[in-house]
């Protein structure tokens, strides 16, 4: 099976990797099927290494799946649902994120990443607002949701994209699609940017333990985004970047938008 050069230490592909790719032409489902029967294989992801320089300036690059899981294990025993941890280690978890995506970043796809890497085995979920929604909740889009949810597609941690995702994530959605948890950002609830009845719904999650949460990316390039007048589907001008200092040296903000799909 081709790969590429560099087999980064997220998931130990050491021994006894369960091969879902080269299986006698069985599908993926079938082959993760397998998997609750005999006990969870961690996937083996092969990611191409990150830059000296990027480690250094976006620092939730370097974080293993070791680290990432024991942050989740944490987080959820800490909320009254430690019963997943175990779960997990028998069956794949589904973890959904929503969001605008509008002016897809490394902080969403960083993002995806600790949520793909939550669990031993994840059906990573994301839901993109239409048009219409954003509209109504004074959120335009500067790109159609079609575009919005083909960028997201071809992110390489996504397993399912989410069309008609509400704005205020409820338990009946939850169980209609079968998601076991919900990652968010830390600090979202103190982010002007994010919209306060979604934060509503997000903190009924909650009280539920049905939150995980994932780390910002900080020292990302801020971006002034620039809202049509009229509707979502009208194009402007490229999106300014705001220019770096001479030294090349950008503050990290408190507050990283990019993190939370906005």
């Amino acid at each position: 099976m081709p790969t590429t050069s560099y087999t980064p230490s997220v998931v130990s592909d050491d021994f006894n990797d369960y091969d879902i790719i080269s299986n006698g032409g069985r599908s993926l489902e079938s082959s993760i099927d397998d998997l609750g029967h005999v006990g969870v294989t961690p996937v083996v992801i092969r990611e191409p290494a990150p830059t000296e320089a990027t480690k250094e300036r976006l620092k939730t690059v370097s974080l293993s799946a070791e680290d990432i899981q024991g942050y989740v294990r944490r987080a959820l025993e800490g909320s009254g649902n430690g019963r997943l941890v175990s779960e997990s280690e028998r069956k794949r978890v589904t973890v959904y994120v929503d969001g605008l995506f509008d002016g897809f970043s490394a902080g969403h796809a960083l993002q995806f990443r600790q949520a793909k890497l939550a669990f031993p085995m994840v059906h990573l979920m994301v839901g993109v607002f239409a048009d219409d929604l954003c509209q109504l909740y004074s959120s335009p889009t500067t790109l159609p949701q079609l575009e919005r949810c083909e960028v997201v597609r071809h992110c390489r941690w996504v397993d399912e994209v989410v069309e008609d995702a509400p704005w205020v994530i409820t338990e009946h959605f939850l169980q209609q699609r079968g998601i076991d948890v919900v990652a968010l950002d830390e600090g979202t609830s103190v982010d002007p940017a994010c919209d306060r009845v979604r934060l509503r719904g997000y903190d009924h999650l909650k009280s539920l333990g049905k939150i995980i949460p994932t780390r910002r990316t900080s020292g990302l390039t801020a971006l002034v985004n620039v809202r049509p007048v009229a509707t979502p589907q009208v194009y402007h001008s490229p999106i300014p970047v705001v220019e770096r200092d001479e030294d090349h040296e950008v503050p990290e903000p408190s507050i990283d938008i990019f993190g939370i799909g906005i």
